[in-house]
């Protein structure tokens, strides 16, 4: 699957609840994002069931900041709407391809069970202690 561009206009559309979205955050002056760039998009052939994007962090600014993108490259892994990873440094291929199999292979309905415990007892600290 080719890679595609990530921007404010169509992240909703991309980071569904149904799939698996691997993000490079990336700008044209950054040279390890250039040398990156080739793992990326290499990888990106290997898995044509995950959704590979990249997003310009000089032309969308507010998305990187929402991602709390503070040094690129960044590589983020998101599934069903849940960022699993989020490193920052350029990865070798084998260890992009790790990454890829591993958030392949999360139990997300375990995931999703653990966000919704930690939830709960936010919520019972917040009125406990009102």
């Amino acid at each position: 699957m080719a890679t595609i561009t990530l921007t404010k206009d169509n992240i909703e559309d991309v980071i569904r609840a149904d799939n698996m979205v691997i993000v490079d955050f990336w700008a044209d002056w950054c040279e390890p994002c250039k040398s990156f760039a080739p793992v990326f998009d290499k990888v990106s052939e290997n898995h044509p069931d995950v959704t590979f994007a990249k997003v310009d962090v000089e032309q969308e600014v507010e998305l990187a900041q929402g991602f709390n993108i503070r040094s690129i490259p960044t590589v983020a892994v998101l599934r069903d709407r849940v960022m699993l990873f989020n490193q920052a440094g350029a990865l070798p291929e084998s260890d992009l391809e790790s990454v890829v199999s591993q958030g392949k292979s999360v139990d997300m309905d375990s995931v999703h069970a653990e966000i919704a415990r930690q939830q709960t007892a936010e919520e019972a600290g917040q009125t406990g202690t009102a």
